[in-house]
């Protein structure tokens, strides 16, 4: 019988055939291959997963694979029994990757797409939504799309792992978009002894990075362990005189305060500082409506630009095991960011012999927000009609305040012959400062789940967030309450696959009118999906394919030459939505002992109820593969690598002149290489070559457009002691 609460597989070879796709047939026969050599019986513990739990063995394994997440449901399982498509970057996979930031490790996560849609800002999408819901250890904390705080710049040195569960996540996060969650899992100080880590790598554009990592117990027992994490990181890029300087800090203290009681505590400070960053892009288009090709080292910023953010995140965590098997667990975190940008978009059509005919709108802005959250939960299981099931249940509060202060120019910049464009343009006279927001966010939650062992092979998982949203500001006075239910039906067809069938639902307020003045119904989305989920090895390597709908209704549309009560503001009305539908497939872990690998395809559809194609601009298919091996023979010696492509991109409102909206980019793949070699036990050196063939792509492209990195290399050096 398998055991409810974890499972823990043999490794064997199936007797059935996998049909899935020609790929999955080749990583069956490696799996065949590695199945008939001896292994090892692997036993996952109650917490050791990428759930945030200190003294975790995945942490110290080179492992793609994690052997069970609280993603999803917080019921901690193996990801198989998770009802919905989760992909997992573990923290080897971040250093063999050299994934050094959270917008890296997004970027290379099967089914979310990259918008770079300007020299610092970026924003994320999964089957054709935004994704605003970001968490730490389990937290929600939601982005914005229109201030950039530099979420997505946090340095990857202070997490264990990165969680995405693609689709609606209300049961995770109460509001948001029907999307996915990415949820961030610190690094705990889990060690009982000295030992550390010294890093230090040197690469294209004059980028330099040097990291420490350090752990000691403060205790003579060890029972109080420390861990500090250190960095400075300082460079270039492909685009003219832009700078970027980062300094980053975590310093942490974990103590068992009895035999089944812990407690974590830390702060995290990162600040970064940019010059000459840019706003927006390059033009597309000529006065004449000639296709613009400026070169991969344009900058359209002044020379007198900057951008300064700073992140301060104080957190922590109260766990307490209970003999008959449940825990409970009390998280609390307050964040603070705050940033001051200096920023100007040239717009226009710039003519194509003289250059002449692009402007500079300039913008000065000034924000803080701030997040005070707090999480309680407890799981655990219990016996009804003689079985075993599990329970999870729990409650949430937070409250984020933000204030937006902005300025501009007193007049409009004529940036004159924009072809031979350097930045230099005489600093403006700037307005007084004004008030462009202040707004309270509040949510209060209650969530509970439960996973019910219906048959043997036969598990349902059901559950529900209530929810209480309120938003109080200069923006709007929005009050809301929601309850967004959860439910999966999960089939064990042997030891190895499983099948699985879920509902999810998510929902986000909207602060627009209606022509009476009335505030807009809060957009609703619901995701189906089902697919076959595997895992091999016990866990060591994981499997799945699903195939989803999610449906998004009640999203504002503004409506032309109409107001609010006869104000100047312009008035909104409900529409039918958007509908997403598509599929994901993704290969993660060990093929072998010496062989890792992660493969992720997905392909969406996303329209509006008329047919209209939503976000064009983002690819409807994507595949992403890495992979490392380590040969026999040498086993001093690790090589690697992969391949992002991507199909098809285009616009139909990119500015042209003369009614020329229409502009499209083909498909295009980058290929990646690293080696690793053990120069001693405690010394390694890394090479990291980015897109080997200096593939020419935007990756941006609407009204205006924005290159993607050249080829890149990065050489490191690490020492552990």
């Amino acid at each position: 019988m398998i055991n409810d609460v974890s499972r823990v597989r043999d490794s064997f070879v199936p007797k059935t055939p996998l049909r899935l796709s020609l790929l999955t047939l080749l990583v069956a026969s490696a799996l065949a291959h590695a199945a008939s050599t001896d292994q090892p019986t692997l036993t996952v513990n109650a917490d050791a997963s990428a759930s945030g739990d200190s003294s975790s063995s995945q942490q110290d394994s080179q492992d793609y694979a994690v052997k069970s997440t609280r993603a999803g449901t917080k019921l901690n399982l193996v990801p198989r029994d998770v009802p919905q498509s989760i992909s997992v970057i573990t923290e080897q996979r971040l250093k063999d990757q050299n994934l050094q930031n959270i917008g890296d490790a997004l970027a290379n996560t099967t089914g979310v797409t990259l918008s770079q849609i300007d020299s610092d800002r970026q924003n994320f999408f999964a089957r054709g939504f935004y994704i605003n819901n970001f968490q730490f250890d389990g937290i929600p904390a939601t982005q914005s799309n229109v201030w950039d705080f530099g979420d997505s710049s946090l340095d990857s040195a202070f997490f264990n792992s990165i969680e995405v569960v693609r689709g609606s996540t209300g049961l995770m996060s109460g509001s948001g978009n029907p999307s996915a969650t990415v949820n961030m899992l610190r690094k705990h100080a889990d060690s009982r002894e000295f030992k550390g880590n010294v890093s230090a790598s040197y690469g294209t554009w004059d980028n330099q990075r040097y990291v420490a990592d350090l752990q000691a117990p403060l205790t003579e027992s060890g029972n109080v362990r420390g861990r500090l994490i250190a960095g400075y990181q300082d460079q270039d890029s492909w685009m003219d005189r832009y700078h970027k300087r980062d300094k980053f800090f975590n310093g942490m203290i974990d103590a068992d305060l009895t035999d089944s009681t812990q407690l974590s505590v830390g702060y995290i400070y990162q600040e970064s500082h940019t010059n000459d960053p840019s706003w927006g892009g390059m033009p597309i288009w000529y006065s004449n409506g000639t296709r613009v090709n400026y070169s991969r080292h344009f900058n359209a910023a002044p020379d007198w630009t900057f951008s300064d953010k700073e992140i301060k995140q104080v957190y922590a965590t109260l766990t307490q095991n209970f003999a008959n098997g449940w825990q409970a667990r009390v998280n609390g975190t307050y964040t603070e960011n705050v940033f001051n940008t200096l920023l100007m978009y040239g717009y226009g059509n710039p003519d194509q012999e003289t250059g002449e005919g692009v402007v500079g709108y300039g913008g000065w802005n000034k924000g803080t927000r701030k997040v005070a959250a707090f999480d309680a939960y407890a799981s655990g299981p219990f016996e009804l009609f003689g079985r075993q099931h599990e329970l999870m249940f729990g409650a949430n509060y937070s409250r984020q305040h933000s204030r937006f202060f902005n300025s501009s120019p007193t007049e409009t910049l004529d940036l004159g012959d924009f072809n031979n464009w350097n930045g230099n343009v005489a600093y403006p006279e700037w307005s007084d400062w004004s008030l462009y927001s202040d707004d309270t966010i509040r949510q209060k939650s209650v969530y509970t789940a439960a996973r019910f062992s219906l048959l043997d092979p036969l598990h349902l998982i059901a559950g529900a967030r209530y929810t209480q949203y309120s938003t109080n500001g200069t923006t709007a006075n929005v009050s809301k309450n929601d309850l967004t239910p959860y439910a999966g039906l999960i089939y064990d067809i042997n030891d190895t696959w499983s099948a699985y069938a879920s509902y999810t639902s998510i929902f986000q307020p909207q602060t627009e009118r209606n022509t009476s003045g009335q505030y807009l119904d809060p957009i609703r989305g619901k995701t189906y999906e089902t697919g076959l989920k595997s895992d091999w090895f016990n866990g060591r390597l994981t499997t799945s394919f699903s195939v989803f709908r999610t449906e998004e209704q009640n999203l504002g549309q503004s409506l032309s030459n109409t107001y609010v009560n006869g104000s100047t503001e312009v008035a909104y009305r409900q529409t039918k939505g958007v509908v997403s539908r598509g599929a994901e497939f993704e290969v993660n872990g060990a093929l072998t002992d010496n062989w890792q690998m992660t493969f992720g395809a997905a392909r969406y559809v996303a329209e509006e109820r008329d047919g209209t194609a939503v976000e064009p601009d983002k690819p409807r298919t994507t595949l992403k593969l890495f992979t490392r091996y380590q040969p026999s023979a040498l086993p001093d010696l690790t090589l690697g690598g992969g391949i992002n492509w991507q199909s098809k991109i285009w616009a139909d409102d990119a500015g042209g002149p003369n009614g020329l909206n229409y502009v499209e980019q083909g498909s295009y793949a980058l290929v990646n290489l690293f080696g690793r070699y053990q120069v001693t036990k405690q010394l390694s050196a890394q090479v990291n070559l980015n897109n080997l063939f200096d593939k020419t792509y935007y990756s941006y492209l609407d009204s205006y457009s924005v290159y993607g990195a050249p080829r890149n290399v990065s050489v490191s050096l690490s020492y552990d002691f």
